[in-house]
Parts: structure tokens; C-alpha cells; sequence
């Protein structure tokens, strides 16, 4: 296990966690002041990291999260970053109200992609927060410079294929309750979703053109985060939870309240089947999993962030788990492994 530092968006601030050289993992509260919603990694750069806000825009850090400074949108309420894996320097930033932004110089200055703006629809509605949908994830090509997958947040999955000059949408078959959305990190044909309508996932093997909902094996359809294995796209994960509210808790699904997830990580390898896995995960998991991440560099590794601050990690597909000995306090909803 090479990664060394984990961030998380906290409902007030961000936890960063630096493992030592004894390996314990001191935990350093920083942003008090801020609301973060948002991180990305710089693919290029190990040492950059971007994080969004509300009302703030966006902020930059260039030593893993150890300090920040602006860089740029303003007062933009800032829900979703994506850094370019084949571009240095070029960010792509998604708002509250749904716009699509474009840095080509490290965040220095941005551009509105005008034509996103116009794929707005009057159905897109966010239950939480009626009337203000917003652009929930952003996934970018590994491969072609070009294309830009964006989900929106019970709206819908829009796909451009000239760095977002134009733009398709809704793709067929993708979930319109977008909550997480990327691209393999190699292969620019894969495609994964996890989000709170339908089957809970779905995936693309052409680039976000067409997808599919693979629902075999699956025993609750809310999802939230999804990952694929660096050097096996057919090998891919998602956190999920039932999709009922408590009535008495108010209008969320219970993957939002600690205590009750009732969740699940899931595996699924090719044609066959989902699989919950276990090997030392709790059964069922009471804190949302918000968080899986997978190494680029050390395939079969997969880390799980959960909504109590908890981090599991598994080098072996998932087939079992350890608890590493740090807690972040709270994951909220973003987390970042470096």
C-alpha cells in the first residue's frame, strides 16, 4: 500500500490524514471556515489537489493538501471538479446552478462552456433542495481529450464529444439520479455510474454513448460511489443502500443517516452477478460508504470511506478487509487517497 495521505470534505472543513513513519495516521483538521464539497486529484501532478465550495469556488493545494489558496470561480457554489489525465493544467468545474467551467492554466482563469448552460431542462429536480439541480460529477476520457461525461443530480447523463462545445443528452440507459461518475482510468471505453434511480448502477463500454444497468445479484438500488480495478475495467465496485425513507427521519433515503445505511459494497467481475463482499466488512455497513477508491499503481487495491470517518482497505479485489487505524471524523461527502 503506496498511498501515504487521505483528504475528506467534512460538513465544516476538510480532515487530512498523513501516515507517519511508525505508521499511525495523525489526523489534521484544516478549513474550519470553509464548507468543501467537493475533491480531485491532479493525474499529472501527485502534489495537486482541487477542492470546491460553496459560495468560495475553487481552492488549490500544491503539497497534498497541507495548504490552500483560491483559484478562481469566485462565489461559485462548486459541486463537482475533474482534472484532466492528458492535459496539464486543465480543469473542468461544475456548479449549483447547473454550468460547466473550463481552466486550461491550473485554475488561474476559467471559461464557461455556454453550450452546457443551454442542455438545462425544467424536470431536473433535486429532492433535497427543490428547484437548484446541480452538476454532481464529472468523468473525462483517459484517452480522447475530447470527451466529457456530466451527471446531474436526479436530471441527467450529458456527453460531449469536442471538450464541450456540444453535447448529448440524456445518454440512454445511464442513471438520471447521478452520484458518481468516472471513467476507467485506462481504458477510455469504460465507463461507470452509481446513482439513486433504476437499477443503482450502470455502465458504458463505448465512451458514455450507450449503457447498461447491470442489476443480477443486487439487493438494494441506491447507490453512491463506484471504482474500477487500474488494470481490469471488467472488475468494477459500488457502494449501495436501500432506497426507502424513514418517515419519521424526514425526506433522505437512509444511506444519508448514520447509524442506518444498511449498505453494502458490491463487486462485480465481467458477465457474472453482483457480489456483496464480506471478509471482515461489517454486515450490513450503518455508514454509508461515500468513498471507493482504487490504485492506479497497485491493481486490486480498494479503499472504503465511510460517512463516520471509518477507512477499510482491501489488496485483494475485496475478498477482505482491514480497518486501517485512522479515522478522518466524518466523510462528507468526498474523499481523496494520495
Amino acid at each position: 500500500m503506496d498511498r501515504t495521505v487521505f483528504l475528506s470534505t467534512l460538513e465544516r472543513g476538510l480532515a487530512r490524514a498523513a501516515r507517519s513513519a511508525n505508521g499511525e495516521w495523525p489526523v489534521e483538521f484544516l478549513l474550519p471556515d470553509q464548507q468543501l464539497l467537493c475533491l480531485a486529484t491532479d493525474p499529472l501532478n501527485p502534489d495537486v489537489v482541487y477542492a470546491g465550495t460553496r459560495g468560495g469556488g475553487v481552492l488549490r493545494s500544491d503539497d497534498r493538501g497541507e495548504s490552500w489558496r483560491p483559484a478562481g470561480l469566485g462565489e461559485q457554489v462548486v459541486k463537482a471538479l475533474a482534472v484532466s489525465p492528458l492535459e496539464q493544467g486543465v480543469i473542468y468545474a461544475g456548479t449549483k446552478p447547473p454550468m460547466l467551467f473550463v481552466s486550461r492554466d491550473g485554475g488561474a482563469s476559467w471559461t464557461e462552456l455556454d453550450a452546457f448552460r443551454g442542455m438545462r431542462r425544467p424536470y431536473w429536480f433535486t429532492p433535497a433542495e427543490p428547484g437548484a439541480p446541480y452538476v454532481q460529477s464529472i468523468a473525462l476520457s483517459p484517452t480522447d481529450p475530447g470527451v466529457i461525461v456530466a451527471g446531474i443530480e436526479f436530471g441527467a447523463v450529458l456527453r460531449s464529444a469536442d471538450g464541450g462545445q456540444t453535447w448529448r443528452g440524456h445518454m440512454k440507459g445511464a442513471l438520471r439520479d447521478c452520484h458518481g461518475l468516472f471513467f476507467h482510468p485506462r481504458d477510455g471505453d469504460w465507463v461507470y455510474e452509481a446513482g439513486g434511480t433504476g437499477g443503482g448502477v450502470a455502465f458504458s463500454r463505448d465512451g458514455g454513448i450507450t449503457w447498461m444497468q447491470p442489476k443480477a445479484g443486487l439487493d438494494r438500488h441506491y447507490g453512491w460511489a463506484c471504482a474500477a480495478d487500474p488494470a481490469r475495467p471488467e472488475v468494477w465496485y459500488a457502494s449501495l443502500a436501500p432506497t426507502f425513507v424513514f418517515p419519521h427521519f424526514g425526506k433522505y433515503p437512509i444511506a444519508h443517516y448514520d447509524g442506518y445505511a444498511h449498505a453494502g459494497i458490491f463487486r462485480k467481475t465481467g458477465d457474472v452477478g453482483w457480489i456483496n463482499l464480506g471478509g471482515g466488512l461489517p454486515q450490513p455497513i450503518d455508514y454509508m460508504p461515500y468513498a471507493l477508491l482504487t490504485d492506479p499503481a497497485a491493481p486490486g487495491h480498494v479503499y472504503a470511506g465511510l460517512s463516520n470517518g471509518d477507512v477499510w482497505h482491501s489488496a485483494d479485489h475485496g475478498d477482505s478487509w482491514a480497518q486501517l487505524p485512522v479515522n478522518l471524523g466524518g466523510i462528507h461527502r468526498s474523499m481523496v487517497v494520495l
